[in-house]
């Protein structure tokens, strides 16, 4: 039975082009591996604390000498690794907030990157799929104007192969601000074409990938 851990970090709950993309890919993964488990972990509904002085120092400390504050810290960021490591496959709603991705989901991820434990090509999380929805409200695909401005897949395409030794795939809904801001109205259909191949893929990806860890289970 494999686990599949669901981040989202979209800020509203509703009218999230990444959460309509995280839900078909949740539904299609449910449909071809029923037998499976999906874990939720919604950052904007209960956002995880930013990495303090408590939890960085905890690190460097015996355990049996731990402040009350460095035991809290060590303890919330060993449950949230060990969520990590239970699953088999991570996906990730990553909306382009100001360029860059919601200073939660960066909470999220400085929390769970531990050196000498989920950190590092040997690490606990080594080979692990992640599978990333990058939606952002314009286009800064390759050629395009704002192709320097984007730091969502090159920011985590860093730290997920880098850091925590895994790999990574992108779904990319572009111009989601398209149907809302009257300036880009022209763009609607390339919106809805963006749209459509991202709902696409995530069906795809998410079938091929559940049929990938139960052949991968069956073969073990």
């Amino acid at each position: 039975m494999a686990t599949l851990l669901h981040v989202d970090s979209a800020i509203s709950p509703t009218a999230s082009a990444s959460r309509d993309v995280t839900a078909a890919f949740v539904k299609a993964w449910t449909e071809a591996h029923p037998e499976g488990r999906v874990i939720h972990r919604d950052l904007a509904a209960h956002p995880v604390p930013h990495l303090d002085h408590f939890a960085v120092s905890a690190g460097f400390a015996d355990p049996s000498e731990h402040t009350e504050e460095q035991r809290a810290a060590a303890a919330f960021r060993d449950e949230l690794a060990t969520e990590l490591e239970s699953a088999d496959a991570v996906l990730i709603g990553a909306p382009m907030y100001n360029f860059t991705i919601p200073s939660t989901l960066k909470a999220w991820l400085d929390q769970v990157i531990i050196v000498g434990r989920t950190g590092g090509e040997a690490g606990t999380v080594a080979g692990r799929p992640f599978t990333v929805v990058a939606s952002r409200g314009g286009s800064y695909a390759a050629g395009t104007p704002r192709e320097s401005f984007e730091f969502v897949q090159n920011y985590l395409e860093k730290v997920v192969t880098g850091m925590l030794g895994a790999e990574i795939d992108f779904i990319v809904p572009e111009l989601t601000l398209a149907p809302v801001n009257p300036a880009l109205s022209e763009l609607i259909p390339l919106f809805e074409s963006s749209r459509t191949k991202a709902l696409e893929e995530a069906d795809e990806k998410a079938r091929a990938l559940a049929a990938r860890l139960t052949e991968a289970a069956t073969a073990a």
